[in-house]
């Protein structure tokens, strides 16, 4: 149990947190929101005991053990998947132990070690760690490759994976579906579902929190109040709990009115004034209930193109990717200038730099078109090429080959995270608007900004001392003011709370112009894009269905490859009993019997070896068949209903019998749904244990 009990927290003289009290249960999942810098990081460093409180306490159970994620991985040469393994600090401590124990000799305590580590799930270590690192998207080729061959987003991974790998009584993820793609943000869910200790979750994404917590933290106005249920739940009893609190206040303020009404007529007359004297008090003591409603700050939208034409963009026969370029007029060629580095959001890895006239193709045979009114999301998984194919349309990146036509008057707005770095630090928000239009009036601008929550003074704050939130404000700020006719968007809600989130969701709903959108926020995802691209293996297609036809998708996927790799482990088993059936012929012809009756004895131990592997396999293997029947079975029955509901005749008098259609409908999809998570964790966690072995 954690307990919050008038918990004070400042930072500098701003209070953050003001007397909040809460209680968390053991094995509660809290996702906890709130606006940015209202103090949801400041609580994660008071629990781990970093920062002391003003006032207050924070009750924590003695040696709780406690999961994080690093916020940096040094360039270290340890494999990524031994380093997944560092991350169950139980299984290393024990380790460290047996050690010393065998330095001892001390036979008794190695024994009592080695069933701690049983206990401790030492022999399933490796396989955890494959599946985690599968989960998160890294492949087969990738697990021994050295830290740091890794990107920045990539080591932030390694590092979730080790948080995750642990077998901690409390974990705290703070924003962990940020440098998630949308592929592992749904792998994660999964498995914090399963997750069996205390979660506490700072995330902005109501789709991700939704799908695992049972209770949700919210910070308002320096207080924190605990919501049970997920965060739709949480949306229905805030709003009952601020009506309740309108009324109250409504009801309070209505006796405060009679109160005064009555000083107001008697104050002056002397048999009522001790009485009037008595409820001027009685007034100024009154509290009166405070409605916790926060309107938005952010309200603003995307003006109006002044032109947009029919075809935007068209890609005919295009190669995407990168092109090593000549050094700089001047300049030595060395290593550094004589070479192009490649962005790291599509690349799992540091991609080789590359020299001059070398080229790296990402994308090939691109045929789409562009036009007026699109509004499409890019799928897959990071490292396919999404953030390649906007830099192309952007301009940053020339065709290496094939056409790219955009349209004529086409006016671009380009968001993404390596933009706001193109903001000056010494300057603030008013001269970066000013700068796009230096005759524009003070007030226009500052009235411009007031909708991205840029009101009063906070025009001349200096973007050094923005939060990663209110530069990504100003990055939306300067784009929207620009009117474009083409939003290329990738991964905009980073660092946006859920307000901000909202607003942009909002905004981007009612934007008249195409845009193009690279985010793992589903909720977005599913608020603005009527067209989905499939980003996938070098090619660019279109994706017909929606959302959660693209996460049967990925189920249909992960199953082919299961099936894929259990064929390459029968042939090369099958291929290894040929190999020793020839030995042992060999060795019989031969007339060398000491050397054939070895060979019989290493096929047998091979054979053994082999048996207690599939056995090892084989409840993974049920529970997967298992699931896939139940699958099969709620697809017919949903192919059955979806059948009668065609049926006009069911229209004709049968209400009772259609509501119980949809409501079984709606069941079965639900269950449906459960069963494919759970098939996806299962066949992670089997294909994991397939290549550790």
């Amino acid at each position: 149990m954690i307990a919050l009990q008038d918990l004070t927290i400042m930072r500098g003289s701003k209070v953050l947190i003001d007397e909040a009290s809460a209680t968390i249960l053991a094995g509660q999942k809290v996702g906890i929101i709130g606006r940015n810098g209202c103090g949801k990081s400041t609580l994660f460093a008071a629990i781990q005991g970093e920062i002391a409180p003003e006032k207050g306490s924070i009750g924590i159970p003695k040696n709780l053990k406690i999961s994080t994620v690093a916020q940096k991985t040094p360039a270290l040469p340890t494999p990524a998947l031994e380093y997944v393994m560092q991350g169950d600090k139980t299984v290393q401590e024990l380790l460290q132990r047996r050690e010393q124990a065998y330095s001892q000799n001390a036979g008794e305590k190695i024994a009592l070690i080695e069933d701690e580590l049983g206990i401790a799930g030492y022999w399933t270590l490796e396989s955890r760690a494959g599946s985690l690192l599968f989960g998160l998207g890294f492949g087969p080729d990738e697990l021994q490759k050295p830290i740091k061959e890794f990107s920045g987003g990539w080591r932030m991974r390694l590092n979730l994976a080790q948080a995750l790998i642990y077998k901690s009584d409390l974990m705290l993820l703070d924003e962990p579906t940020n440098h998630l793609d949308l592929d592992t943000v749904l792998f994660l869910q999964n498995f914090l579902k399963s997750y069996t200790g205390t979660l506490l979750c700072i995330s902005h994404d109501r789709d991700f929190l939704d799908s695992f917590a049972d209770h949700i933290l919210h910070f308002e106005q320096g207080k924190v109040v605990l919501y049970p249920g997920n965060y739709s739940h949480y949306e229905q009893l805030r709003a009952e709990r601020i009506k309740a609190q309108k009324a109250a206040r409504k009801r309070e303020e209505a006796i405060v009115a009679h109160m005064q009404a009555f000083v107001d007529r008697f104050r002056y007359k002397a048999s009522k004034a001790k009485q009037a004297q008595s409820l001027i008090k009685a007034i100024d003591r009154m509290k009166l209930t405070a409605v916790t409603q926060e309107e938005s700050p952010f309200s603003f939208s995307f003006p109006e193109p002044e032109r947009t034409p029919q075809i935007i963009a068209s890609l005919k026969d295009l190669a995407a990717g990168y092109r090593g370029s000549a050094p700089a007029a001047g300049t030595m060629p060395t290593a550094e200038s004589s070479e192009t580095a490649v962005d790291d959001t599509d690349a799992p890895e540091l991609k080789p730099r590359l020299q001059e006239g070398q080229e790296e193709v990402v994308l090939s045979n691109i045929n789409l078109e562009l036009i007026s009114g699109d509004r499409i999301a890019l799928l897959g998984k990071n490292g396919q090429g999404k953030s390649t194919l906007i830099k192309t349309l952007v301009g940053e990146l020339p065709p290496l080959k094939g056409e790219l036509t955009i349209g004529r008057g086409i006016k671009i707005g380009y968001f993404a995270q390596h933009e706001l770095e193109s903001l000056n630090e010494d300057q603030n928000a008013l001269w970066h608007l000013w700068r796009i239009d230096p005759d524009a009036k003070e007030k226009d601008l500052r009235s411009f900004l007031g909708s991205f929550a840029f009101g009063g003074d906070k025009v001349f704050d200096k973007v050094r001392t923005m939060s990663g939130g209110e530069q990504a404000r100003l990055a939306l700020a300067l784009i929207a003011y620009q009117k474009p006719n083409l939003l290329l968007l990738d991964e905009p809600t980073n660092h946006l709370d859920l307000e901000m989130r909202e607003a942009l969701s909002v905004a981007l709903a009612s934007y008249p112009g195409a845009l193009v959108l690279v985010s793992h926020d589903r909720h977005l995802v599913e608020a603005i894009a009527d067209k989905l691209w499939l980003v996938d293996h070098g090619q660019v297609s279109e994706f017909s269905g929606d959302l959660n036809d693209y996460q049967d998708y990925l189920v249909r996927r992960a199953r082919e490859f299961r099936e894929q790799q259990q064929a390459a482990d029968d042939a090369a088993a099958g291929k290894n009993r040929s190999a020793a059936a020839a030995g042992n012929a060999s060795g019989t012809a031969q007339g060398n019997a000491p050397s054939a009756s070895v060979s019989s004895y290493k096929t047998k131990e091979q054979k053994q070896l082999e048996a207690q592997k599939r056995a090892a396999l084989r409840p993974l293997k049920l529970k997967i068949e298992q699931v896939e029947k139940e699958m099969a079975k709620m697809e017919q029955r949903l192919a059955e209903i979806d059948a009668r509901m065609a049926d006009s005749s069911l229209y004709e008098g049968n209400k009772a019998e259609l509501e119980a259609l949809i409501l079984e409908r709606a069941e079965l999809n639900s269950a449906k749904e459960a069963s494919e998570e759970s098939w996806l964790e299962l066949t992670s966690e089997l294909e994991a244990a397939q290549q550790a072995q």
